[in-house]
């Protein structure tokens, strides 16, 4: 186990619970854990073979750099806003299967929100638009194109009557459809785009983006990165989106992110690709919000505290991986400080 601990009023205690009980095992596979409060790191710990430049899969986490990437794209004119309709960026024309005028009007932003009326839907296997569907056709865009739109018994609560007014149904392929839309809108290849506009201005470097079938870079997951660009990429939104003196995307956008556009559950709500939920701990209340991604790795952001805390995790057999993930960030982050 590797261990930095840096200067800051709380580097006294330096967390020292939280790595006793991650070589427990009780927690499974956390590969790391990296601790900034006040924009200082004050714990950064690895895990069996993970050292500090090891590149994380961050599988669905990636969704929130993809939300950054639309912000960016957005406040510099190259994407109108979050009204825009998919088909005015993305052809959907008589080739698309299952046309439908519902599917003609889907926004921008209700594929951020993970609102879409695509039939669409990861936790549930028999879905029509299912990512496990999707990885075997040639063209994953295509694929959400194609998809129908949800058909709603009478018995069932519509989306309007929800919370918001938007239903909530997470769906891989909707982010890939985003991914198109973006590409097309700024008119060069996304990894670029994130390079020169997201990544080397919070000082990334190294990013490993993965691919779709048809070769664009996959903005539903998989984009390799270390532990502390993780931490970047939550500075950068605790920061409300300044870095280094630069506004690497606006302020307005970072609060539109992370404002409540749907509800999840009973105790947790999603903005622009953000996790958003209140966690507690010792009889106080850490409003919270996150980037997640299958097998328990997150990014979380607590704006009152001024904490970001990032933990990877290799737990991908493990169905309570985030569980554990927000177990370990309650009883030995936040109880520590």
């Amino acid at each position: 186990m590797d261990v930095l601990v840096a200067g800051g009023r709380h580097a006294r205690r330096a967390l020292a619970g939280l790595d006793r009980a991650v070589a427990s095992g009780d927690f499974g596979k956390i590969t790391s854990v990296v601790v900034a409060h006040d924009n200082e790191i004050v714990r950064e710990s690895y895990f069996g073979m993970t050292r500090a430049g090891t590149l994380h899969d961050t599988r669905s986490l990636t969704t929130t750099v993809t939300g950054y990437l639309v912000g960016i794209a957005i406040d510099h004119g190259l994407l109108t806003s979050v009204d825009t309709e998919i088909a005015k960026i993305v052809s959907v024309g008589d080739a698309v299967q299952n046309p439908d005028p519902r599917k003609d009007a889907i926004t921008v932003e209700d594929l951020l929100t993970m609102s879409s009326p695509l039939d669409g839907d990861d936790s549930d296997m028999y879905s029509r638009g299912h990512q496990e569907r999707m990885y075997l056709t040639p063209d994953w865009a295509k694929f959400a194109l194609d998809l129908p739109v949800r058909d709603y018994q009478p018995w069932e609560q519509q989306p309007e009557e929800y919370p918001y007014g938007r239903r909530f149904s997470y769906c891989a392929a909707g982010a890939v459809l985003l991914g198109r839309a973006l590409e097309e809108s700024i008119g060069e290849p996304i990894e670029t785009f994130a390079a020169t506009r997201l990544f080397e201005p919070i000082g990334i470097s190294g990013a490993e983006w993965a691919r779709t079938a048809e070769g664009m870079a996959m903005t539903a997951g998989g984009l390799r990165l270390t532990s502390c660009d993780l931490l970047a990429l939550g500075q950068l939104a605790l920061d409300g989106g300044m870095c280094g003196g630069r506004q690497v995307v606006s302020r307005g956008w970072i609060d539109a992110s992370t404002t409540p556009k749907v509800e999840v559950d009973d105790e947790t709500e999603y903005g622009y690709l953000w996790w958003l939920k209140t966690m507690g701990v010792d009889a106080r209340d850490w409003r919270c919000h996150y980037m997640a991604g299958f097998g328990g790795s997150r990014v979380a952001v607590f704006p009152d505290d001024r904490l970001v805390v990032t933990v990877t995790s290799d737990n991908f057999s493990l169905p309570e991986a985030h569980e554990l993930t927000e177990r370990l960030i309650n009883q030995h982050v936040l109880a520590e400080l």
